[in-house]
């Protein structure tokens, strides 16, 4: 997992094409007017998600990994907890090849996701995003899909 402002990630230009386009469309869009919903930046490769939600209190989040997409997580506005762990240290469910969905079970670390950050989670990283700091919280954020 990489972990930045969203402005430091030209330092990573060794990054794959696929994640360096995904990371390009969040720094080319004005993200607080574009509306809710799916964008496709290379069809089913590359492509954001444009969120709003309140964030979840605790008890309420799940454990996910993805096997075919890493996710580029990048707070929009608002805040929120993201907790994490690699796959490895959880204890796995069932996978979902048709949502790429795989859920997990224990414990992991945490950080806050705040305005303006980008987390880059690969295959490996579980992730449980969403979580409120304090009470919930309205945040905007936006995820990138980028095809492994």
């Amino acid at each position: 997992m990489i972990v930045d402002m969203l402005s430091n990630t030209t330092l990573y230009g060794k990054l794959t094409a696929e994640l360096t386009a995904g990371l390009a469309y969040l720094m080319q869009q004005d993200l607080m007017t574009v509306e809710p919903g799916r964008r496709d930046i290379d069809g089913d490769r590359i492509f954001a998600i444009i969120q709003e939600y309140e964030t979840k209190l605790p008890g309420a989040g799940k454990w996910e990994a993805h096997r075919r997409y890493w996710d580029i997580q990048y707070m929009v506005h608002g805040r929120e907890i993201l907790h994490y762990a690699n796959i490895g240290h959880l204890k796995a469910g069932s996978y979902d090849s048709e949502k790429d969905f795989l859920p997990l079970e224990g414990e992991g670390d945490r950080l806050t996701l705040r305005q303006g950050m980008v987390a880059i989670l690969s295959p490996q990283d579980a992730h449980m995003p969403g979580m409120a700091i304090d009470q919930p919280l309205r945040v905007r954020k936006v995820v990138v899909k980028v095809a492994v």
